[in-house]
């Protein structure tokens, strides 16, 4: 598991401490969230790097601001690679109907607390193993993302975009139809406050150039005062 990097979902202190512990000293990297709120600013693009990161989940099933069961529905009903995302589900409970539940609603692999150590790190590590996830590219309708390398294509076409122009695509591409402000933008990819004068708009006009250049049936919609969003042409 060296070099992967796992989200959990945990509202108990001591169990959240003891399984970072654990994975870090395996080489992992953790991030942590202690509600269904936080875990997403992790999970969806407006609030995270547009580009994916986490390799697995671990949820606890029972949160302070929902059911880990509802927030793992939300995560395969969206419309972006997250939904594929590999999930662990923790929970106190172990009855056969509450696992049936559980993988009813999308979970890969479930685990009752409570659990040995060495346990836990084997099923995370079976399960970072059958998902094989490596996202290499990402293809959202006609447009697709090589992650690897920043390249942008349309078709065949290599959109040559710069790596603030591929980042802002991408983010735009995994909200199509979503008007995202200025100041959304500018924070997710250059991740520095926002200023009135920021480099937002001369990059979108960029973008809006290459799209049309290649004849893309995608344009970069703009409303002054609310922001921008990715929509198919007329």
């Amino acid at each position: 598991m060296k070099g992967k990097t796992i989200l959990l979902v945990e509202d108990n202190p001591d169990v959240m401490r003891n399984n970072k512990d654990m994975l870090t000293d395996l080489g992992v990297k953790v991030l942590t969230a202690e509600t269904i709120a936080e875990a997403r600013s992790h999970l969806f693009p407006i609030t995270c790097s547009p580009l994916p990161v986490i390799d697995a989940a671990v949820i606890d099933i029972m949160l302070p601001d929902g059911s880990g069961l509802e927030f793992l529905k939300e995560i395969r009903n969206a419309k972006s690679e997250i939904s594929n995302l590999p999930v662990l589900l923790l929970t106190a409970k172990g009855e056969t109907e509450d696992m049936l539940f559980g993988f009813s609603a999308g979970t890969d692999d479930y685990l009752a607390k409570p659990y040995l150590m060495n346990i836990f790190a084997a099923r995370l590590k079976a399960l970072l193993r059958r998902s094989s996830k490596i996202t290499d590219s990402v293809t959202i309708g006609l447009l697709r993302f090589d992650l690897i390398t920043n390249q942008a294509f349309y078709k065949d076409n290599d959109l040559l975009l710069s790596p603030k122009e591929f980042a802002l695509l991408f983010l735009l591409a995994q909200n199509e139809g979503k008007m995202i402000s200025a100041r959304q933008l500018y924070e997710t990819v250059w991740k520095q406050p926002f200023e009135e004068n920021s480099a937002v708009k001369s990059h979108i006009f960029n973008l809006k150039k290459k799209l049309s250049a290649i004849e893309s049936d995608f344009i970069i919609d703009s409303t002054w005062g609310e922001g921008y969003s990715l929509v198919k042409g007329v």
